[in-house]
């Protein structure tokens, strides 16, 4: 514990020092504190996925409902977490979100020290978890506009480079939880998590939607209920949430809970395994972002939305004829391709589309969109890979998502869509 402990008292020094002396950008304390939870997040996808399918050898339903633990608190809580970014102030409730992140961790870390891992045990980290990043999500895209100026989409593009980038660390640390046991990771996500916390805090920004408690619990209903207006009454933003609840449906479902079972049933049983599918569909995502930097802003973003969820609809379908682990990797890698200039491109449209003064509840609606559909995917998932197998599984998930997005093409709502800075 001692190398930890001097790791936090030197990033508490740090960042704290930098703070008061006002040589930080807040893009890149803003970065750090993104960084830090995809990270984090890239460690605890592949060790929740390999600790339920391989250490405790769930059948492919009980994986599906573990998965589903982690993304329902989305389901129940990311409005709240919106209207509360909206109304107490984006940076004051990142900052205290990503601290409560903290407990489920140290729970986690707890349970695998003293050798009570079970499923019960994974179930209640994964609500825990859940819990927090329902809040820490809307925050911190609201925060998004206080640091990026004129350049939005450019800025949301690096923001998705640098969650994708990061998160790929966390994938590749998570490779060997086989030879230094995941309790070492786990105590490593704890303090990443930390890290974040504190350059969160360091952000030179004044929170300008601060109210007192009892005004707040009072009007966040009808706050919840004009940000669910404005989406709805919006033809571009009802698309984008259509195509955000069927990507957490078919796309989400089938890649948390699909790709470990098929690994485990066809190729391997190693989080070396897991990991690299990780780091082989986070590597497409970089590779298109970056690609987005370079060539600059999208003229036609819903019609390249549209596109890449086409595609990537059919590139998950061929799934089925992955013969060998290499071809699997291969189509995930191209699968990351199409994911980033989606996941890219509608989180963009969405920040351009959404009254400045909701953008919390708008940005909440929109990851809440995708993780509560994935809440109901994720077990969805988990009873087709185990009444047809997760190859099959694969195909209908591509083939449903296809049907999807050819619908939304065909209103016409995101065809004419044109960015604001072309």
């Amino acid at each position: 514990m001692c190398y930890p402990s001097a790791l936090i008292f030197y990033m508490v020094h740090s960042l704290h020092s930098a703070a008061k002396a006002s040589n930080i950008r807040p893009l890149a304390l803003y970065l750090v504190g993104t960084g830090s939870w995809f990270t984090a997040y890239g460690l605890q996808s592949v060790l929740f996925a390999w600790l339920v399918t391989m250490e405790l050898r769930e059948p492919p339903q009980n994986i599906g409902v573990a998965q589903m633990c982690l993304l329902i608190p989305a389901t129940l809580f990311m409005l709240f977490g919106g209207g509360m970014a909206d109304r107490c102030g984006a940076k004051r409730m990142s900052v205290l979100a990503q601290s409560c992140a903290l407990l489920p961790v140290a729970w986690l870390l707890w349970v695998l020290l003293t050798d009570r891992l079970s499923f019960g045990n994974i179930l209640l980290f994964a609500v825990g978890i859940g819990t927090a990043q329902a809040f820490v999500t809307p925050a911190r895209d609201a925060l998004l506009n206080q640091v990026a100026g004129s350049q939005l989409q450019r800025t949301v593009m690096l923001t998705s480079m640098v969650q994708f980038g990061t998160q790929t660390v966390g994938f590749i640390a998570a490779i060997f939880a086989d030879r230094f046991g995941a309790e070492i990771l786990v105590a490593t996500q704890l303090v990443t998590l930390l890290v974040g916390v504190l350059a969160l805090r360091a952000l030179p920004l004044e929170d300008d939607h601060t109210q007192h408690s009892l005004e707040v619990a009072t009007n966040l209903f009808r706050s919840l209920g004009e940000g669910a207006r404005s989406v709805l009454g919006s033809p571009v933003m009802r698309s984008i949430v259509i195509l955000n609840i069927a990507m957490g449906m078919f796309f989400m479902g089938s890649y948390i809970v699909g790709a470990p079972v098929l690994i485990r049933e066809y190729y391997s049983t190693t989080s070396r395994a897991i990991a690299l599918v990780n780091i082989a569909n986070s590597t497409g995502l970089v590779v298109m972002i970056m690609a987005l930097l370079r060539f600059g802003t999208v003229q036609k973003p819903g019609l390249a939305l549209l596109a890449s969820q086409f595609a990537g609809a059919c590139v998950l379908s061929l799934c089925v004829f992955s013969a060998g682990y290499s071809v699997f990797l291969a189509i995930i890698f191209v699968w990351g391709l199409c994911g980033g200039l989606a996941m890219s491109l509608s989180r963009a449209i969405m920040q351009e589309q959404a009254p400045a003064g909701q953008r919390g509840r708008i940005m909440s609606f929109y990851s809440f969109a995708m993780m509560g559909a994935g809440a109901l995917g994720a077990p969805l998932s988990g009873y087709l890979c185990e009444w047809l197998g997760p190859r099959q599984a694969f195909l209908i998930s591509g083939m449903l998502m296809l049907l999807v997005t050819i619908a939304v093409f065909m209103t016409g709502s995101l065809t004419r869509l044109r960015t604001a800075h072309a």
